[in-house]
């Protein structure tokens, strides 16, 4: 199954000089300044438009697996800088990559299929993601990008602050920490405009209730997690910071692939025998990786680089999710939930067995060829199941940018 994307994403180091560019050529409008530095010194860019008390902040590279929002933040610069409405008593800032350290691990600028994608997957554990990191580490041992995150959002004090991420395979939705009246009807027309299903069950937010199909508002802070054995809480996240000042968060998703299984809103005839199906079936995958891990594992160099730590990461979450799933369903559970549940099942042991995978072929080990067969099969079969089908790459970004802009012109209502 060949999905060749029309354009390649582009890297940290071009979006960094496209932002100089534009910084140079409007400079009584635009600056660039560094905000911070990775663990590994690299640096961390802050583009600003204009020059309003009133901010509107854009953060983009997050997960470096979800490499849509670097083309999307660039397409926002020069959207604010030729649309002057959106600069009326606004100002925009663009945070042009939270985790560059990621992005360099991260190696599938153009994708032609999820198998090409998985073969440079990289995504950090959780304790080395800049924006969950708050939620599963004390605030003395927080990574520095989530450092100069935090000091970006209390220097602004945005009245909103738009986080860009994406999926590999699925639909878009949107995860607000304070409900935006007026966002969901934007967002579906653009969704349905640009043919991308919209994710209406989406299991990132389970639990979480919507004001508009795919569009979920995080439950208050004491509400019961959908998930309980998951370490990462959204409410603990950087995503809550901006609440310091009276703003929100707004988490603009958007697919890689697309599959219109996860836009059914039918009731599904029996969610607790799927569920748990979908759990035994994550379990066994886990189990698959793992024996190659415990195979290999003594004759790796040590100490444990990322991809180790995050492969690793990935296969811990298993054993509880798998029990969380075996749970009684939620209520008026849907058939596009079950194929969002059914999409993580297969999504995390792949990526675990992906970033391991690289480790092995950068030791040259033997176990090496078994694993990528494994990421292979896995990898069609994923696009096999949910009948996958790229999305221009203009297509996710367009419909990304419409979403942060209708984000920001309701929020600023709500906020005035």
């Amino acid at each position: 199954m060949s999905l060749l994307p029309e354009q390649r994403y582009p890297s940290v180091t071009e979006i960094v000089s496209s932002a100089r560019a534009l910084a140079a050529h409007r400079p009584g409008l635009c600056a660039l300044r560094q905000v911070g530095v990775s663990r590994a010194g690299r640096p961390l860019h802050l583009l600003s438009v204009g020059h309003a008390s009133r901010t509107v902040l854009v953060v983009a590279g997050a997960h470096a697996n979800e490499p849509t929002g670097g083309s999307t933040l660039l397409s926002l610069v020069e959207r604010v800088l030729y649309e002057r409405e959106l600069r009326n008593g606004t100002s925009w800032h663009f945070l042009l990559c939270a985790d560059p350290d990621g992005a360099a691990l991260h190696v599938t600028p153009a994708p032609r299929t999820l198998f090409d994608y998985h073969l440079g997957f990289f995504r950090p554990a959780g304790p080395e993601q800049p924006e969950w990191s708050p939620s599963v580490l004390p605030p003395d041992r927080l990574p520095p990008e989530t450092r100069a995150l935090t000091r970006v959002i209390d220097e602004l004090r945005p009245y909103l602050q738009v986080t860009l991420h994406g999926t590999d395979l699925g639909g878009s939705w949107v995860q607000l920490t304070k409900d935006i009246p007026g966002l969901a009807e934007p967002f579906a027309k653009s969704a349905a405009e640009l043919h991308i299903p919209v994710e209406t069950g989406a299991s990132d937010a389970a639990g979480w209730p919507a004001s508009g199909p795919g569009v979920h508002v995080m439950p208050a802070p004491g509400s019961n997690a959908a998930y309980p054995s998951m370490p990462d809480d959204a409410r603990h996240s950087t995503w809550y910071h901006a609440h310091r000042y009276g703003g929100l968060t707004a988490v603009v998703e958007v697919p890689m692939w697309a599959s219109d299984l996860v836009d059914d809103p039918a009731p599904h005839p029996a969610p607790a025998v799927a569920l748990r199906q979908l759990g035994r079936r994550l379990l066994r995958d886990a189990l698959e990786v793992e024996r190659v891990l415990t195979e290999a594992l003594p004759r790796l160099p040590g100490p444990d680089g990322p991809l180790l730590r995050a492969a690793k990461w990935a296969l811990e979450l298993v054993p509880g999710l798998a029990g969380d799933w075996a749970q009684a369903p939620p209520a008026d559970t849907t058939m596009a939930y079950v194929g969002s549940v059914d999409a993580f099942g297969r999504r995390l042991p792949l990526r675990a067995a992906a970033m391991l995978l690289r480790v092995l072929q950068e030791a040259d080990d033997r176990a090496a060829p078994r694993l990528e067969q494994l990421v292979a099969a896995w990898s069609d079969a994923f696009a096999v199941r949910f009948r996958a089908r790229w999305v221009p790459l203009e297509n996710q970004v367009e419909h990304q940018s419409r979403t942060v802009v209708a984000a920001a012109l309701h929020a600023r209502d709500r906020a005035a």
